[in-house]
């Protein structure tokens, strides 16, 4: 009996030892950081790299932050589970999910809404005049900016409209004001950090109804105590003014803890998966 329980006790030493050292083991661990291309890569970097650099002083890890050309092939990289972790838009987190189970973290708190523009100086006042209009969106599944709003104009508003695909919200904004599309799609948030000279130049037409905000997700292979760690490390940042002026500069504004249940399991119900395009089509 003795021995038994002896070799109890040092089993269960062992694997307390274990439990409480193996988080060490990943200290150093570099994980990749992608973020959506809703602006050019170099102001991607300009914006999330003082932010990363933050975050690795607070988890000890270190991340490599990935841009892509294009949100086509954020999205590629994310459906093929390429990223470790990932700011994506809401609906993207419905695709990453079916995908490859990624889990939000944390998001901000003010909600979502897409936006359709047009010129300031344009007569149009009523979206039932850009029937048969060419419309710039950044990219096919740009959540608000794109998906939703399509799915607005051709399902609720029976508005047929002709799509063209500019790569970036700041590419689409652009378009309206040099002429070439009569309207774009963008988000709230988007056109809030163009220059003062881009905004005064563009007037908004539509406004969708209020989604949950864009995610930073982890991909499920990342270890749940790396997952906890950056989470919290990101909540941490957000109590400082320093932190929250970095926050503000990514879009994560009052950041608060994300739950996919919760935030963005009923975009499911939008029924969105006839507008989404993927790399091979439809």
């Amino acid at each position: 009996m003795y021995c038994t329980d002896a070799k109890r006790f040092c089993r269960s030493f062992l694997l307390l030892w274990v439990w409480l050292l193996w988080p060490l083991s990943t200290w150093g661990q570099t994980y990749s950081f992608a973020v959506v291309p809703q602006f050019p890569a170099v102001e991607v970097f300009r914006t999330w790299r003082p932010l990363l650099d933050v975050l690795e002083q607070e988890t000890g890890f270190k991340f490599e932050l990935k841009t892509s050309e294009t949100i086509p092939k954020f999205e590629s990289a994310f459906l093929a589970g390429e990223a470790d972790f990932a700011y994506m838009n809401p609906y993207h987190a419905v695709m990453a999910r079916k995908a490859g189970g990624y889990i939000p973290l944390v998001r901000s708190s003010e909600s979502l809404s897409g936006i359709l523009v047009v010129r300031t100086d344009n007569p149009i006042r009523d979206i039932n005049e850009l029937k048969g209009a060419s419309i710039a969106y950044p990219a096919p599944n740009a959540f608000g900016a794109s998906l939703y709003m399509r799915a607005l104009l051709g399902e609720r508003f029976r508005i047929p409209t002709e799509p063209v695909y500019v790569q970036t919200h700041v590419n689409a904004y652009r378009a309206v004001i040099r002429g070439d599309s009569p309207a774009a799609g963008g988000i709230r948030t988007t056109l809030e950090r163009e220059p003062a000279e881009v905004r005064d130049k563009l007037r908004v037409l539509y406004e969708t109804p209020a989604t949950a905000s864009h995610p930073v997700a982890a991909h499920p292979r990342v270890p749940a105590a790396v997952r906890v760690a950056v989470r919290n490390a990101f909540l941490k940042i957000a109590k400082s003014d320093a932190g929250k002026k970095l926050l503000e500069g990514v879009s994560l504004d009052a950041l608060v803890e994300a739950d996919y249940a919760h935030d963005y399991a009923p975009l499911e119900a939008l029924k969105l998966e006839r507008f989404v395009v993927t790399a091979g089509g439809k």
